[in-house]
């Protein structure tokens, strides 16, 4: 009887040790442990992340994550990602979260979790002012650069399937490429092409065909809810004291507007 009473406990004591380590291990408290959140950041696609002058990253994501890691009271550390590399930072524990204009797709939903949206983004195609082009039907045959593996990526090689896509490894190598005439169109964000005409009025460049709405969330590794649940709970704060606005008019020129839970 005595044996078996302390089976039973030894038992109870390693259920309990088990469940304690799984708890300690969640993502969340790993972060407040550490006292430091590790942020993939974009510092290639203006507005929502480049480098200053100063060398020092700045943009809408880099905004929201200075945000998140206020609200959470740890130290903020930043890790430059490109469009190709930033939901494979995530799966190798490379970052904690991945603020970095991503937007949702069926594909990295299977790898990945998502908190709610924190930022407006409408994908499009953009190109030189004298050459025609209404719609989808109508880049068939066209030079566009894209960023592989970005939103602008998948919208373009599912709905213009005709169109010449040259793919390039990140938003300055695509950019450039139109810029440089080595391409007739470009795909990117409306900010990231506003921010180009900001920058250099001469710049001959119109919007031609909408790709998509797709607004910005932030991603985290799989299976991670209380941290998911903490991050929407920070967004929700920030969208209902009007610090999103503040964030939107400051990047993009115009409030947030209504964004997706």
């Amino acid at each position: 009887m005595k044996r078996r009473s302390l089976l039973l406990s030894l038992i109870a004591v390693s259920i309990a040790a088990v469940s304690g380590n799984a708890m300690a291990e969640d993502a969340l408290s790993t972060i407040l442990a550490r006292k430091v959140i590790r942020v993939a950041v974009p510092t290639d696609y203006p507005p929502y992340g480049s480098v200053g002058t100063d060398m020092v990253p700045r943009g809408y994501d880099i905004d929201m994550a200075t945000l998140v890691a206020k609200k959470l009271g740890v130290k903020l550390e930043l890790i430059p990602v490109t469009g190709p590399n930033r939901v494979a930072y995530l799966q190798t524990k490379k970052s904690d979260l991945t603020i970095s204009s991503l937007g949702k797709t069926p594909e990295r939903e299977k790898v990945i979790d998502y908190s709610i949206a924190y930022a407006p983004f409408f994908d499009a195609v953009f190109g030189k002012q004298e050459i025609a082009a209404k719609n989808y039907a109508e880049l068939s045959g066209k030079v566009i650069a894209v960023t592989r593996g970005s939103m602008q990526d998948e919208e373009l090689s599912r709905l213009a399937p005709g169109a010449v896509i040259k793919r390039f490894e990140d938003n300055n190598g695509t950019v450039s490429a139109f810029l440089a005439g080595q391409a007739q169109m470009f795909a990117t964000g409306t900010a990231v092409a506003a921010t180009i005409k900001v920058k250099d009025p001469s710049v001959s460049m119109d919007l031609k065909v909408i790709l998509s709405n797709s607004p910005c969330y932030i991603g985290v590794l799989k299976g991670e809810q209380q941290l998911v649940a903490k991050l929407n709970e920070i967004i929700r704060e920030a969208k209902g004291n009007g610090a999103i606005d503040e964030m939107s008019k400051k990047w993009l020129g115009a409030p947030s507007g209504p964004l997706p839970e």
